[in-house]
């Protein structure tokens, strides 16, 4: 790699572009426009897959573009391409003035500028590690998680790094630039007693280096908590069905909280009103002491940016407050047609797609309450903490989401692990519900991954324990 790779002038050095005339050509492409701008974007990215003892999969991409984007009123134009040409990009030009139809804008005041930086500049896929030593480590996993009980049949693991520049450019000179590291490993593994086998996963990453990622306790933290959750869920029971209280773990049981709320909570739905919250600013929509955030500003967190992809910088954001709703997040088209600020949530999944609002980190805060006198307060009910998939209605906050670890209360002790426990309901309803909040406070390990509008993104969830009275469990038992 070529030391300009490491600079913010890789699109005018390594490519046929040249800065004045890009800038002018953006210039004029959203004149008269009320918004728009022009993204690129340069990636490397790779992804190791090691089951069944073996490496199943390696792979390595290199991949570079443009989007240009203009808006004006609600309608936006755009046009993208992985052939970073003047040529090209006057194409796009012309695909994007199409919008204006003899009709004119003002444009918008550009975002302000931060020198804020929240993590490393260092590319991972080049640092510390060549391609065999990563093999070799997924190796030394697999055969420390086989060593740990003979009943561990299968064990996969996966590990990925990405390595992104971006530089954003609008009209009149304004850009900003970034570069974006990010890692992830995933480790799943199957245990086998007698005619049953289950499963447990853990996974950990962010945005900063392997070295941080994979020194030696870290993964096997990782290999010894699949192994426990497989271990536990040999042991699970048929779960209870019913009308009970439960207990929500802390940490990534908040991806209840980011499907069931946190979408509902976008600036988007909100002002096409097909979001469950639209129009109930300044109203109680939560319980007292439920608080939401979404913040972008987290170091090193896998859902952190220095600036979202319009080139906003991100920010902490306040959703709920003492379960009062206090703001959506926002990017710039929503938050204008809203007479609202842009809250750095303007987000896009390459140079190939449109941004639109999406979350960061998204979270509840903490309470007072000891986690351990919560799960007392409980006579029977459930205790979730651990989440796999789930479905959202966003219109209406209705909600399905499976356990993959859970465990009977009863008389307020914790009791059986259980299998095949669902929690059905609203996402608005369940947040008036809530009883207690723990003074445990935890974000996710650093693999979550948000769909939206056919784009994914990563972000980050959290909260503390939770008790909610009253949910609807799906349950086994028969």
């Amino acid at each position: 790699m070529t030391d300009s790779l490491q600079t913010d002038s890789y699109f005018f050095t390594e490519t046929d572009l040249d800065s004045l005339r890009t800038q002018r050509i953006v210039d004029e492409a959203l004149h008269g426009m009320e918004d728009g701008e022009l993204y690129l974007q340069y990636a490397q990215s790779e992804s190791f897959t090691y089951d069944d003892g073996r490496l199943k999969n390696a792979v390595y991409d290199i991949s570079r573009g443009f989007g240009l984007r203009s808006v004006l009123g609600e309608v936006s134009g755009y046009a993208h391409s992985s052939d970073l040409t003047e040529t090209a990009l006057k194409r796009a030009a012309e695909t994007v003035r199409s919008i204006r139809s003899g009709q004119g804008g003002t444009l918008a005041i550009p975002p302000q500028g931060t020198n804020r930086k929240l993590y490393t500049d260092e590319n991972p896929l080049l640092g510390g590690l060549d391609f065999q030593a990563k093999v070799r480590l997924l190796e030394e996993i697999d055969a420390y998680a086989r060593a740990l009980d003979e009943r561990i049949c299968q064990v996969s693991a996966s590990l990925s790094g990405e390595w992104q520049i971006i530089e954003i450019i609008r009209p009149g000179g304004h850009r900003v630039r970034d570069i974006r590291p990010l890692v992830r490993l995933n480790v799943s593994v199957v245990a086998r007693q007698g005619d049953r086998m289950e499963s447990g996963y853990q996974g950990a990453g962010g945005r900063y280096e392997y070295s941080r990622l994979l020194m030696e306790e870290n993964w096997k933290a990782q290999v010894d908590e699949a192994y426990r959750q497989a271990r536990v869920n040999l042991e699970s029971v048929p779960a209870p069905a019913g009308e009970m209280d439960v207990v929500l773990g802390p940490g990534w049981p908040g991806v209840l909280l980011h499907e069931a709320i946190g979408h509902g909570l976008e600036g988007d739905f909100n002002r096409k009103g097909s979001s469950a919250f639209a129009g109930l600013l300044g109203e109680r929509v939560a319980a007292p002491g439920v608080t939401v955030v979404d913040d972008g500003t987290l170091t090193d967190r896998r859902g952190s940016l220095t600036f979202d992809d319009e080139g906003t910088p991100t920010s902490c954001t306040t959703l709920i407050e003492d379960g009062i709703l206090k703001g959506y997040m926002q990017d710039r088209m929503n938050a204008r047609l809203m007479e609202m600020n842009a809250t750095g949530n303007g987000r896009r999944q390459s140079y190939a797609h449109q941004p639109m609002p999406r979350m960061t980190n998204t979270y509840m805060l903490a309470g007072d309450q000891d986690p351990e006198e919560i799960i007392a307060g409980v006579k029977n009910g459930l205790y979730a903490v651990n989440f796999g998939g789930g479905q959202v209605d966003i219109t209406n906050g209705k909600f399905v989401f499976s356990c993959t670890e859970a465990y009977k209360i009863e008389n307020g002790k914790l009791g059986a692990p259980v299998k095949g426990a669902t929690l059905i309901g609203n996402g608005p309803d369940v947040l008036t519900r809530v009883t207690a909040v723990g003074n445990d406070l935890e974000l996710d390990s650093g693999v979550g991954i948000c769909g939206k509008g056919g784009q994914s993104v990563p972000v980050g969830v959290g909260q503390p324990t939770l008790r909610v009275n009253g949910l609807t469990v799906g349950g086994t038992e028969g």
